[in-house]
């Protein structure tokens, strides 16, 4: 049995929100790495598998959905969950989110660090 904390990326433009998640989460036994976007996160995903990866739709040069879009196309990455977690909630925000592989998508205003924080331990112990 490893002591190894499971990684989890957050692709996020907000430099608040980003910080706060950064905070909270490597409190919650995660190894957090956290992206500005998209060009930073695909960077990361050549050198480093994630367990879960939390992904704005809202991000400067490629959009959330062409990233979720390159994870799921590519067979290093495409078993990932992806929960998408954004200020965008309309249902065809949705549907086009989980159409392209998303896990699960939470409107960042309608839950709580901790309720992210227990998003990301259920997709843990999930198998992919």
């Amino acid at each position: 049995m490893t002591n190894e904390k499971p990684k989890v990326l957050i692709v996020e433009d907000d430099k608040f929100f980003r910080e706060l998640m950064l905070k909270k989460f490597s409190n919650e036994s995660f190894e957090v790495t956290v992206a500005r976007d998209g060009k930073d996160a695909l960077e990361y995903l050549e050198k480093n598998i994630p367990k879960v990866i939390l992904l704005d739709l809202i991000l400067p040069g490629l959009s959330g959905y062409e990233i979720l879009a390159l994870i799921k196309g590519d067979v290093k990455t495409k078993n990932i969950p992806v929960i998408i977690l954004s200020n965008l909630g309309q249902q065809e925000e949705i549907d086009k989110a989980m159409s392209l592989g998303a896990v699960d998508f939470m409107v960042k205003v309608n839950f709580t660090l901790e309720e992210i924080a227990a998003k990301i331990q259920k997709f843990l112990t999930k198998s992919f």
